[in-house]
């Protein structure tokens, strides 16, 4: 008999987990704390080594219809929006790295995700409170006062994690010194923009990557600022249109036509966490930003997860019979991943410097751009599930 798995977070990783582990014939239930399925959020990028996951997992056809496969990045300056560099993306990145680059809407993927779990294995209104790992399983108490039980957790609750917490105690978030301004507009509020295309405006002060999402009719923004410690570490906080605007006067007419179709405003303020020493116990592990909460600056927070998602998925589905089988196999899925994940996520906060990497993107700036494209290159390259073939010695990078 197959152990049963408790996902704990209906988010990207948790409902990623869930598919994965399903298409491999394993027993999952996923518990949110919310009372339905909603993802927040604007847009997001899907490297070639998210994508190439999705479409094993029966998603290429939808992700063809709700995504947009960016032709280029185009660089420009940030005081009259002259051409500086650009990055030639679209199918000659696809054929480089055997996958698509891909812009989504959240909500686009969350969906689709989700339409591959079964509805009943969905469980609502779960606020996980506690849990205590015996001998037979894992207990689970939720805040409603219910109880379940599962042969194996999986803390997939975002940055907030219950799980991380009872496994690592309480830390202290590290801050970048930016937040970010996020929103979207409708692609023909601002005809400056090809749909079709990524942009990069890189200031003394702010940065702006804008990019299209939902088949290309709205464009997803996000402006980094320096900010002072005192936001709330949440990416969905609400933001000022006056903030916007403050950070953008005197910018290139492209960026002040993108400020002048803006509605709704977030602001998400850049916080991560210290790589963790460790993720698993014999019945408990992590995933995503529980795991590995990142900085946005590699454009890498929800690939990471989908990748942690099918690797953990492929290890459990390959461990030998009862408990001994399963903790190795936790063991081995750290193994593998905690190493990789830990080189992205302290690279993330490389693109958080002076003449780092944007928020979000592939690029940097000015004509650093092809080079900043190589540098992340090894990312988007892995295949996690070839790493799961050769001895993680040689693969976990």
């Amino acid at each position: 008999m197959s152990p049963r798995v408790a996902v704990i977070g209906a988010g990207l990783g948790g409902l990623t987990a869930a598919a994965a582990l399903y298409a491999r014939g394993l027993d999952a239930t996923v518990y949110e704390r919310g009372d339905a399925l909603r993802e927040q959020g604007v847009g997001m990028h899907l490297g070639p080594n998210g994508t190439r996951l999705l479409e094993r997992l029966g998603l290429g056809t939808q992700l063809a219809e709700r995504a947009v496969r960016p032709e280029a990045l185009e660089v420009r300056a940030f005081h009259d929006g002259a051409l500086v560099a650009e990055q030639e993306m679209g199918e000659a990145w696809e054929r480089r790295f055997r996958a698509p680059y891909l812009t989504v809407h959240r909500g686009d993927l969350h969906r689709m995700l989700a339409a591959l779990v079964p509805a009943e294995r969905v469980r609502t209104g779960k606020e996980l409170v506690r849990y205590e790992e015996r001998p037979d399983g894992v207990r689970l108490e939720f805040a409603d006062g219910t109880t379940d039980r599962a042969d194996v957790l999986v803390g997939a609750d975002g940055v907030h994690s219950a799980v991380r917490r009872a496994l690592a105690g309480d830390e202290a978030p590290v801050y970048s010194g930016n937040s970010a301004l996020r929103g979207l507009v409708a692609a023909a509020d601002v005809p400056a923009l090809d749909p079709a295309r990524m942009y990069m405006f890189a200031g003394p002060d702010a940065r702006v990557l804008c990019y299209p999402v939902s088949g290309g009719r709205e464009f997803t923004y996000v402006v980094v600022v320096p900010a002072p410690e005192g936001d709330a570490e949440s990416w969905t906080s609400a933001g000022e249109r006056a903030d916007l605007d403050s950070a953008l006067a005197g910018w290139a007419p492209q960026v002040r036509e993108l400020v002048g179709a803006a509605g709704e405003v977030r602001r998400w303020a850049l916080y991560d966490r210290a790589p963790l020493e460790r993720w698993s116990t014999a019945r408990t592990t992590l995933l995503g930003d529980a795991a590995h909460p990142m900085l946005p600056h590699h454009g890498q927070g929800a690939n990471q997860a989908v990748e942690d998602a099918v690797a953990l998925a492929v290890c459990l589905a390959e461990a030998a019979p009862g408990a001994a089988g399963t903790t190795a196999a936790l063991a081995r899925y750290e193994a593998l991943r905690r190493p990789h994940t830990t080189r992205v996520q302290l690279g993330s906060r490389e693109g958080a410097k002076p003449g780092g990497r944007p928020g979000g993107g592939p690029g940097g700036p000015g004509g650093d751009v092809k080079g900043a494209a190589a540098d992340v290159s090894r990312i988007l390259d892995h295949d996690v599930e070839a790493a799961l073939r050769t001895p993680v010695t040689s693969t976990a990078a």
